[in-house]
């Protein structure tokens, strides 16, 4: 990535402290492009307007702008149909709404949910929810040593009586690249489906629905140079036909009676009362943004960035690396030592250098680390070998401070 790729980006411009900012907590949430912040703009300065609603210019083309991001969504993850995109607050809605709609509707006692121990919480509370409504019974695969997932573990687990499998396709603490794929033909065979948590895969890689065949996959704006507060829940169409909504309201209806109601054809079913249109209309411009870089150029950049990062931190004596070193994500998570990781982050933050410090949502693999917290650094786009070098620097400073 080049200079003026990072220059689209005003926020790193600023001085944090003192120093330059680095930012490196991208897998938390991403930087805003210029396009993205003129997008936004734009939309409330000229278009702002309730959509599928007014017959005015105005909410014509706010409809257009929302429906239009739809399609930008559609074609960036190869969907089918645009009517396989809805819209929702973000990866944790996105993966509620088919725990709370499809799971519960279709699961049974002595049913088997087949998870792994690396999920965000987003992917294993509303499991565990499910488990307990229903009497599924939730079942683990095992990890490898460096914290990757095979599909002869998986393959383990995996019964007739399992029906959903749920994944993340990045894990967003050791930025490890699951088999999803093949999970997701191994699910197949048994008569399962399969469930995709997309929010730190979706802004880094490629993403094709067609190729992976998975059944639900979804995705944050946020983390892919987007507003917050929007997200994706990809679904077959034949699941998502058959799913009952979770929000019922305004728009998302055909007819209302005092007594019975019926909805809309997807995917407005799933979207009561006033959407997210500016999210929409800001997660658009920030495909066209990513795809104007090309997805490829993103990942290999990312990976080396990466494979750098590993090299220089693996020089600091008595600091510990989690996860494997290949196939993944522009993410290092490691502890220096006895320091603890919220000392870490808040020394580096004097020093202008953001990261992540906590258990980062992943409570259970944080215990299978046999670590109660640790620090996180995760590459974008906008990061350069330099803002790695910084890092370095200001993480051996920090052990001789520390002792």
């Amino acid at each position: 990535m080049n200079n003026a790729i990072r220059e689209q980006f005003p926020i790193l411009k600023q001085e944090i402290n003192g120093h330059p900012l680095v930012y490196l907590d991208s897998a938390a949430t991403s930087q805003k492009p210029l396009a993205v912040i003129e997008a936004l703009r734009h939309y409330y300065e000229y278009d702002n307007a309730n959509v599928h609603r007014g017959v005015h210019t105005l909410g014509s083309r706010a409809t257009d702008a929302y429906e239009g991001a739809r399609e930008k969504v559609a074609k960036f993850i190869h969907a089918k149909s645009t009517k396989e995109i809805i819209f929702t607050r973000g990866t944790t809605t996105a993966l509620n709404m088919v725990a709370s709609s499809y799971a519960r509707s279709v699961l049974k006692e002595g049913d088997e949910i087949v998870l792994t121990p690396m999920e965000h919480h987003s992917n294993l509370i509303p499991w565990q929810q499910v488990a307990k409504a229903t009497g599924a019974v939730l079942k683990y695969v095992k990890l490898q040593e460096d914290g990757s997932v095979t599909l002869s573990e998986v393959e383990k687990v995996v019964s007739d009586k399992t029906k959903i499998i749920s994944m993340a396709y990045v894990s967003n603490v050791m930025g490890v690249i699951n088999p999803v794929k093949e999970v997701a033909a191994l699910a197949h065979r048994h008569g399962a489906i399969m469930v995709v948590d997309g929010a730190q895969s979706t802004p880094h890689m490629k993403v094709d629905m067609q190729d992976l065949d998975c059944d639900f996959y979804a995705l944050s704006g946020h983390k892919m140079c987007g507003p917050t507060g929007i997200g994706v829940l990809y679904g077959k169409k034949e699941l998502l036909e058959s799913m009952e909504p979770v929000e019922f309201g305004g728009e998302m209806i055909d007819d209302v009676g005092l007594y019975d109601s019926t909805w809309k054809e997807l995917p407005w079913k799933f979207e009561g009362g006033t959407p997210i249109i500016a999210g929409a209309v800001g997660l658009g411009a920030a495909i066209d943004f990513l795809e104007s870089i090309g997805m490829d150029a993103i990942e290999a950049h990312e990976h080396e960035l990466a494979t750098y990062a590993v090299s220089r931190l693996s020089e600091i004596e008595g600091l510990k690396l989690y996860g494997p070193r290949e196939r993944k994500v522009g993410l290092v998570t490691f502890n220096l030592g006895d320091v603890h990781p919220h000392d870490v982050a808040t020394v580096l933050d004097a020093s202008g250098i953001a990261i992540r410090a906590g258990h980062h949502c992943c409570q259970p693999l944080m215990r299978w680390l046999e670590a109660s917290s640790t620090a996180r650094a995760s590459f974008y786009l906008y990061n350069t070998k330099e803002d790695v070098d910084r890092l370095i620097s200001a993480l051996i400073q920090t052990k001789e401070y520390f002792g």
